[in-house]
């Protein structure tokens, strides 16, 4: 067994493709129209196209927009990445504008920073910290 789809809930799935391609540095995978203004918009890490595809869903559910309020309310995370180097990856995204709600933190195995994907979400990214 295998994690293929993972998604998010996304205000604006054209911001939401734009922010997570031109900013972060994923590809799109697929953009499927599915009737109105709603898409099967995937996109993929450039290091593994063949991998888990990351899903910009539409947040027109009744419980999607409680749901990413709560968690941004609260500072949760809706979704993590691995980055080689959270601290130049900080720099680079920062120095693109995205505002980030934790700067780089180490927590014991990790380090992790959080943003916002300017589409309704907090996201962390994150790297293993080497061990002596």
């Amino acid at each position: 067994m295998r994690i293929t789809l993972t998604s998010v809930f996304v205000d604006d799935q054209e911001k939401a493709l734009r922010f997570y391609t031109d900013v972060l540095g994923f590809r799109k995978k697929h953009d499927v129209p599915l009737g109105g203004e709603d898409r099967w918009l995937t996109v993929v890490s450039p290091e593994d196209p063949e991998g888990t595809e990351l899903l910009l869903e539409p947040d027109k559910h009744p419980a999607a927009k409680p749901y990413t309020t709560a968690l941004v309310k609260d500072g949760i995370p809706a979704t993590a990445f691995t980055v080689d180097d959270v601290r130049a990856e900080f720099e680079r995204l920062s120095k693109l504008g995205v505002r980030f709600t934790r700067e780089p933190l180490e927590a014991g195995p990790v380090t992790l920073a959080v943003l916002d994907d300017t589409c309704g979400n907090l996201i962390q990214i994150m790297q293993t910290t080497a061990t002596p």
